[in-house]
């Protein structure tokens, strides 16, 4: 049974504030209500859809219909809009995003397709290893990711490959690593983390000097702009992809710390195998975007 458009906005409106009473805000109804169509909607589906924490989370079933909930949305929206221009309102799609991503070339990329297709975008940051669960929750209808596997129903296509280099200012490499870059001083010199989530440092310095995760300390700095400001500040050292560091170098602002040496992270756009005909083009606009910014993928052996 398809579920009640009152109660299917419930549902989704529950999972994009993660409670009850933010939801109910946005419908402009009361907690209660918003409580009553989502019980209701569970009993016509026959199983719970909200698990009640905070922030509040679909189960299983709940991600399965919040996945079809926002296509089949999308088509009637999109349908609507061209059976009735002259009263259709822009368009709303729901993309998770990784960090660097939008920061770096996403928007500057999309902005004359979004102008001209009248689309608005509702963005779920995340980093590269984790937008996939957001497509997989319902959150978002395509996702920028580094999981190369494509969910059920979905297709995924390579968008190309952001290159990381190790970054500290000039002071900060003449304090700490007056001799280059070792191991014993890097278990003592800051490193700069994104957040919690991201391993991409970790990674790097475990690779290729041999120092293990927690053995140095670190600030962790979640937005790509600060990130790159603390660097140049001294605060400490950490990996900025290259469509950052621009002119950087030239200007002697930061110093390659490990040169030769670099991380590469390959990116997947992940999107509904049967899309409405915008989101299409959307696919397509992003496919083509990230094939020109970044690095072309690795070749399959």
């Amino acid at each position: 049974m398809l579920p009640d458009p009152r109660q299917a906005d419930a549902l989704l409106a529950i999972l994009d504030t993660g409670s009850f009473e933010q939801a109910a805000a946005l419908l402009h109804i009361t907690a209660s209500a918003v409580s009553q169509r989502i019980g209701a909607l569970e009993a016509a589906q026959g199983a719970p859809l909200v698990i009640r924490s905070r922030p509040c989370r679909a189960t299983l079933a709940g991600q399965r219909l919040a996945q079809y909930l926002r296509r089949s949305k999308l088509l009637e929206q999109e349908f609507l809009a061209e059976s009735q221009p002259d009263e259709a309102r822009p368009l709303t799609v729901p993309l998770a995003v990784n960090h660097d991503t939008l920061a770096n070339w996403l928007l500057p990329e999309l902005a004359p397709f979004l102008r001209d297709e009248h689309l608005l975008l509702d963005i779920a940051l995340d980093d590269q290893d984790h937008t996939y669960t957001l497509l997989e929750r319902g959150l978002a209808l395509a996702a920028v990711s580094a999981e190369p596997q494509p969910m059920r129903g979905c297709v995924v296509a390579p968008l190309g490959v952001m290159r990381y280099h190790l970054l500290a200012s000039p002071a900060f490499a003449r304090r700490w690593f007056p001799d280059g870059l070792a191991r014993g001083p890097a278990r003592q010199a800051p490193m700069l983390v994104f957040d919690r989530k991201d391993q991409l440092q970790a990674h790097f310095m475990q690779r290729e000097f041999g120092v293990a995760p927690g053995s140095y300390p670190c600030h962790y700095i979640p937005s790509s702009p600060a990130f790159v400001q603390a660097i140049e500040l001294g605060l400490g050292y950490g990996m900025v992809p290259e469509q950052q560091v621009g002119d950087r170098l030239d200007k002697d602002l930061v110093r390659d710390m490990a040169p030769g040496r670099h991380s590469d992270v390959a990116l997947y756009w992940h999107s509904w195998r049967i899309q409405s005909p915008k989101l299409e083009r959307l696919s397509a606009a992003v496919l083509a975007a990230g094939r020109r910014i970044l690095r072309p993928p690795a070749a399959t052996p």
